[in-house]
């Protein structure tokens, strides 16, 4: 093999990429060669380069990433300016702030496929809600919640303001009442470092969360008297078509300048993603960018509906890629996966 076709392969690439960084990297570029891990590795290196030709990136939250801490790497990566936006579920919203003023009550299950349904209903009993290996104190972590976040609604609806249930968590955690329960550091909690930079977050279907479910208990019992307090649904929808609108341009390289790091499926992925072909189709809008870099972790499999959304192929259909658009589906365990990815493009 000559000289000029041995620096063209992978592994000597990856190693080009990787000098510069740290242990981690270099680990990546050493032994992630195939399957998983090289979808794993080549979604890091375009997620580097998207942002290297001035490109932002949206991130999406889905499943249970707060409370399995992705915190600990996301943070960092608002902190540094890797992450420009995030669309995440209600409850990644909130259960980000549960753990960090009741980390110390949580109890993991390390045995959790082995509980009988009586040992469920005796976490029942002492409201330890389960989710995976982790049980969440309902006490120490919903309820303080509630208590401070309720303020902030009754204030909003007796002046007759509303704000988006992002802002309402920001104002908490603004107003420094629960500054003195963290119970982990300041820098492992994503939402604290989105709080920081006033990060754009959109919450769609927040109503099926916990507090989502609080306001509507507070709005059955007259506690709050208008139920568009809090702003959801298709608000966000507007506000995001804005943003998008906003801060998307056409790269050098000839795609868009707003990239989609997506982490598992559902409403977190399947909303955002749509704000493209609505600015194309519905408001005949030509000029705006699609999106210009794609990236899926998720471990459901594409047959009989398990799949939310669509794969990064089928999206070209729907107006939401190009065909040229970098995009990646690594099917794997988000929280195994996304720090990875993230100590990549950190440089770790």
């Amino acid at each position: 093999m000559s000289a000029a076709s041995r620096k063209r392969l992978p592994e000597v690439v990856n190693a080009s990429l990787a000098r510069t960084k740290g242990p981690v990297s270099k680990f990546l570029a050493r032994h992630y060669r195939h399957f998983n891990s090289a979808a794993l590795l080549d979604a890091a290196k375009g997620y580097d380069a998207h942002l290297k030709a001035g490109g932002k990136m949206l991130v999406t939250l889905a499943g249970a990433m707060s409370t399995a801490e992705l915190g600990i790497s996301l943070a960092e990566m608002i902190r540094r300016d890797k992450v420009h936006a995030v669309v995440c579920t209600g409850a990644n919203l909130e259960e980000d702030v549960f753990n960090l003023v009741a980390h110390d009550y949580y109890e993991r299950v390390p045995g959790y496929r082995n509980l009988t349904e009586g040992e469920e209903q005796a976490l029942l009993k002492r409201h330890m809600n389960r989710v995976t290996d982790t049980c969440i104190p309902e006490k120490e972590a919903m309820r303080r919640i509630e208590d401070g976040v309720l303020e902030e609604w009754v204030a909003a609806d007796r002046a007759g303001r509303r704000f988006f249930p992002h802002e309402f968590m920001y104002k908490v955690l603004r107003g420094g009442k629960l500054g003195k329960t963290y119970q982990i550091e300041r820098r492992d909690s994503w939402l604290l470092a989105a709080c920081d930079k006033n990060l754009p977050i959109v919450v769609p279907g927040w109503e099926d969360a916990t507090l989502g479910n609080m306001f509507a208990a507070h709005v059955i019992s007259g506690v709050i008297k208008n139920v568009h307090t809090v702003r959801t649904g298709i608000e966000y929808m507007v506000e995001l078509a804005r943003w998008y609108t906003e801060n998307a341009r056409p790269l050098r390289t000839g795609d868009g300048s707003i990239g989609f790091f997506q982490i598992g499926g559902g409403i977190a992925g399947d909303f955002p993603i749509c704000v493209v072909p609505m600015l194309h189709q519905d408001l005949r809008r030509a000029g705006v960018p699609l999106w210009g870099y794609f990236c899926q972790i998720s471990d459901s499999t594409t047959s009989y509906g398990s799949y939310s959304g669509a794969v990064p192929n089928e999206k070209i259909t729907w107006g939401k890629l190009r065909a040229s658009t970098p995009k990646f589906i690594i099917e794997s365990d988000a929280t195994i996966v996304a720090p990875l990815i993230f100590a990549w493009v950190l440089g770790e």
